[in-house]
This record gives structure tokens, sequence and C-alpha cells, in this order.
């Protein structure tokens, strides 16, 4: 079933394919209404950055007078390309959230001249000025979290050894490896942060390799930025590692060692992108939001956290919902000996300077390279 699906979704993005929908009697938009696709580079249930993405699709399928398409395991290939274009035209979709961060260039930016009525919203912080009007990107300041993971971690380390599982060293992977260093290190600046890079979004045996690795280092709390962080959740509790998590709720996977995680609410933004659309409303090209705006929140706190571990998250927590909390602040060099930021200097995780991000901080064991 789900190969004659795409076999049919890929016939009918051919101009031959079209001419025989129509032939058919199948219409080449949806008549009233509004249609969404939504777009997953893995599966929906990977207890990480797709399933969040799907868990907002979810919310939108509960407002009136939509349908919502889905379609999961596209890769960042022609295949996304092919799948955008089906959405459009056999569907009827004018509004798309292609979610991974591979899908954007050249596949978006080439797809979406050719539709100028239709939407592509994409996870990222991609768009800028002068690409197509009909494209744009959202993001949340998901550093937030991972700093809140970091001061939880900075209690709970009795090694001052907290480690990273990450893909790729792309700006929003540095930021939230920097992030939980330095959020740690307000507990206590003696604290390291090991990060061992796979290379790859989704790559078990990769994820599970890196993970035993900091776990031998002494590493006795782990987090990540990789897709499914089921792998290294698994993985580093096996070995009685302390975990926090990462774009979802994965505490049914270590229930005991799960302290907190940074999860992403799509929900938030998609209905309110939905509700603009269908209010004939324009959505901005550059949409961002943190922990205040209900971009992010945080996993409920585990069990095993203290007392003080509590408190100062908590705090810390309140300090961020008001705003203006800044997590860089000078003097601080990377882990090169640069210097970041000068004695009194200091970065929001709101300043667009972060988005390009391309260092790690001093603490951080590793390498971009």
């Amino acid at each position: 079933m789900a190969a004659d699906f795409l076999t049919r979704r890929r016939f009918l993005t051919t101009s031959a394919g079209l001419a025989g929908a129509a032939a058919m009697g199948l219409p080449a938009r949806a008549q009233g209404g509004l249609t969404v696709g939504f777009i997953y580079v893995g599966p929906r249930d990977d207890y990480g950055y797709n399933q969040a993405h799907a868990q907002g699709a979810a919310a939108v399928k509960a407002m009136e007078g939509v349908t919502v398409i889905e379609e999961e395991n596209v890769a960042e290939t022609q295949d996304v390309q092919q799948t955008m274009e089906s959405m459009i035209n056999f569907d009827g979709a004018s509004l798309l959230f292609p979610t991974s961060f591979g899908y954007f260039d050249p596949h978006i930016l080439e797809v979406a001249p050719k539709y100028p009525d239709v939407r592509f919203k994409h996870c990222g912080g991609l768009w800028t000025p002068g690409m197509p009007e009909n494209v744009g990107s959202y993001f949340g300041y998901i550093g937030m979290g991972q700093y809140l993971n970091g001061i939880v971690a900075g209690h709970m380390t009795s090694s001052k050894k907290i480690g990273f599982v990450a893909a790729k060293p792309i700006p929003q992977v540095l930021l939230n490896i920097n992030s939980f260093l330095l959020g740690a290190r307000a507990v206590d600046p003696e604290i390291t942060c090991q990060v061992i890079f796979t290379g790859e979004w989704s790559m078990a045996v990769k994820e599970a390799e890196a993970t035993n690795a900091l776990a031998d280092a002494g590493a006795d709390v782990i987090t990540c930025h990789v897709d499914g962080p089921k792998v290294v959740i698994e993985t580093a509790a096996a070995r009685g590692a302390y975990v926090c998590g990462y774009h979802a709720d994965q505490s049914a996977l270590a229930p005991e060692l799960y302290l907190t995680g940074a999860e992403w609410n799509w929900a938030t933004v998609y209905t309110d992108m939905v509700a603009k659309t269908l209010a004939g409303e324009p959505i901005p090209n550059f949409v961002r939001g943190g922990l205040a705006e209900g971009f992010i929140k945080m996993s409920p706190l585990g069990p095993a956290v203290t007392d003080a571990a509590r408190a100062q998250f908590e705090a810390v927590q309140a300090e961020i919902m008001a705003g203006d909390y800044a997590v860089i602040n000078g003097p601080l060099a990377d882990n090169s000996g640069n210097v970041i930021a000068a004695d009194g200097v200091s970065y929001l995780e709101t300043d667009v300077e972060l988005e390009s991000m391309d260092y790690l901080v001093d603490g951080v064991i590793g390498s971009t390279s």
C-alpha cells in the first residue's frame, strides 16, 4: 500500500500524470477548506525531531476547516521535491511544512518559485531577504532549554564531566552544545563537556558508539542533538549515566535517570500559522520564539533531581520567561583561546549573531572540524 501510494504521488508530479488525473476526475486542487502538508525525514514515532513535528501536526488536525496530509521517511534529495509537488498538485495543499534542515537548499528554493500561491514554511534559520517571498523559516530558541538542561546536569554530575552526542557542527547544534556547558558552569565552573559528532542526523550505530565513548571517558550526564535521541538515552541509561532529553519527552525510556529535557512545542507555531492562513493574513518570513512564546518547553523534572537543582532550575527558568536572559557573558573564549565576548559583553539567545555560531566555548572538549 505505501509503495503504491508513493508511486501514485510521483506519477502525478509529471505533466502526463496530471493530465491523466484530470481525465480521471481527480482535482488538481482541493475544493474548499485548507489542505496542509507535513513532510518528515524520518518516522513520526522516533522519540525525537520528527515526533515533535508530528505532535504539532496532530494539533492542526483538530482545527476546523483543515485537512492535514503527512509523509514520513522522505530523504533530503529529489524525493522531497516530488513529495512537495504531489502534495500541491494532487492533494491541493497550499501550505507546506517540509520540516527537515536539508530540505531547504536546493529543494524548497527550486520548487517554491513554481507555485507562488503556495506557502512553504521551513524549520530552521535559513530564509534571508531576497529569497522567494512565499518561503519562510521558523525556529525556536531551544538553546534556552539546553541551558536549563545544563543547570540540572551541573548539580547531578559527580565526575564534573558531562557529554553531548551531536550530529553535525552547524550553528544551531553548536549553540545547544555551548548552552548545555554554560548552564552546567553556572553551577560549577570546573565542569567540562565532551562532544562527539557522528556526522549523521540519524545513525543508530554511531550514536551508540559515541554514547559509550562518552561514558568510558567519565561523563555521567549525557544529552544530544540528533534526530532520534532514543539510542542515546537508552545507551546512556544502560551505562548508569543520567540523561537530559531533546526534541520531545523521552522520560519513558529511562524513568529513573531522566533529569529533564528541552522539547519543541510546535503545536503553538503550527496552529498559529494555520489560523493566519485561514484568515487570509500574512505569515512573517522570519518567525522565532522561546519559552515565553511557547515555542519550546521543558520536560518535567525527574525523580532523581535534587532540591538544589530544582531550585536553581526553576529560578533561572523564571528569569528566562521574564525575558532578556543572557546565555553568553564575557569574558569568554572559545576552546581554542579566541575571545568570543569581552568583559562586559553579553549575547541574548535571541541575538541573530548566534545563528551563525561556528565555535565551541572554553570547557567543551571537541572540535568543529
